[in-house]
């Protein structure tokens, strides 16, 4: 019941969702990025299923033994070749590089809106967590290209304006994250693999509990996975 409570807390802060409109993304992201003691909510699971309160989503019986990651030497040749792909493509490179850069979840990143961007004289940053984030070039200037080159900025019959970093054709709709998941599935990228080493990445080069402050992470999540990483930055005082 404990870790019930905890899901459905973090599913309504993090996604606005509740236990009747969860998403499998949202129950995959929670068991990914925590102890495995999360993966006793299969019991609510079966019993909303049972229940017919939520039918669609489906638990994992148990963590996967294997992490998929990226080799930095391939996260590396992924970026290369987002930042240099094709124009036409330019919303799923976006995405791609917050995905290999930052390690944000796709249903994040599909719900940023356009304002969470911000261009000044000195820099361009990006709203992830507590504080905007800086977005180095060439990365940043892809950003700003996708701010001002947004498909579907109006619809239906240019009477709705879409605000969101991804839109999608329905009005005042974001882009779908299972949409953007098949794009970057078909250029190639391991979703779950590239976030994996992303997120492995950052937490060796600071401490988690600043990836987590900064990226919009649970302190759980950056510990586990600098745990993952060897690092000791279990002595970090915050």
């Amino acid at each position: 019941m404990t870790e019930t409570i905890k899901f459905l807390t973090w599913l309504h802060d993090t996604h606005h969702r509740t236990a009747a409109d969860c998403l499998q993304q949202d129950l995959d992201e929670w068991l990914a990025s925590g102890p495995t003691t999360r993966h006793k909510t299969r019991a609510f699971f079966a019993w909303a299923k049972k229940s017919k309160i939520n039918t669609t989503v489906r638990f994992v019986n148990q963590q996967p033994k294997h992490v998929p990651m990226l080799t930095q030497e391939q996260r590396l040749t992924w970026i290369k070749a987002l930042l240099s792909g094709n124009p036409g493509s330019l919303h799923y490179r976006v995405a791609g590089l917050l995905l290999l850069l930052y390690a944000q979840p796709l249903v994040r990143i599909t719900a940023l809106p356009a304002t969470a961007v911000a261009v000044t004289t000195n820099d361009v940053r990006i709203s992830l967590g507590n504080e905007p984030v800086p977005v180095p070039e060439p990365s940043a200037g892809i950003l700003v290209e996708l701010v001002h080159r947004r498909p579907n900025l109006r619809t239906a019959g240019g009477g709705i304006a879409n605000p969101w970093l991804f839109p999608a054709q329905r009005p005042g709709k974001h882009l779908d994250a299972i949409t953007l998941q098949h794009d970057l599935t078909r250029a190639g990228i391991s979703v779950l693999a590239a976030r994996n080493s992303a997120l492995r990445t950052l937490v060796a080069e600071m401490p988690p509990p600043i990836v987590a402050k900064l990226l919009g992470f649970s302190d759980n999540c950056t510990q586990r996975h600098a745990q993952l990483a060897a690092q000791p930055w279990s002595r970090y005082v915050t």
